[in-house]
This record gives C-alpha cells, structure tokens and sequence, in this order.
C-alpha cells in the first residue's frame, strides 16, 4: 500500500516557488486536490505537480525558483523516472521493461 504525500499550503508555496497566495487560489478553484488535517489544508503532491505544469506561470516559476531549480543537479539517467527525458544524451538510457522478476 503507497501512502499519499500531502503538503501544508506554506510548503506547497515554497516547493513549487509561489506565493502561498497562488496555492490559496488553485484549492479555492478546485485545481488540486486537498484534505483537511486539524484545520489546516493538506494538498496532495501528485496534484500540485499536475497542476503546476499545466499554467505557464506556475511552471515557469517552479523551474525559476522551486524545484526545477535543482533538476539539472539530480542527474536522472533512467527516462522513466526523468523530468525531462529528450534532454538525456543520445537517449542512452537503459530500456526499461514491464517484466518482473519472480
């Protein structure tokens, strides 16, 4: 079972290099998903995510001052779990494959 990451709304802002402003406005919207934790909003991460590449802004931002900042230090060989797969050199990625070991 996989839990679900969820950030307050002042990480949410820090992580994605936004005003906490911005993310107030994306829950009032209804353009992520959040629960409500001791009275303070909880928003799911894979929704921030989803929602951030979505308006150019956002993105733009996240790439200028959250995260994206440090993607080019991450150095992701594998194009599965890479935020940019075409920027990988010559596409020498291993191959990944949907068989499992037993």
């Amino acid at each position: 079972m996989h839990g679900v990451i969820r950030l307050s709304v002042s990480e949410a802002a820090k992580m994605f290099g936004v005003n906490a402003r911005t993310v107030r406005r994306a829950i009032s919207a209804g353009e992520v998903s959040y629960v409500i934790v001791q009275g303070r909003y909880k928003i799911g991460f894979e929704g921030l995510i989803k929602w951030s590449q979505k308006k150019a802004t956002i993105k733009n931002k996240t790439e200028k001052y959250g995260l994206g900042q440090f993607v080019e230090k991450w150095k992701i060989k594998n194009r599965h779990y890479s935020p940019n797969p075409g920027a990988l050199l010559n596409n020498k990625a291993p191959a990944m494959s949907n068989d499992v070991a037993n």
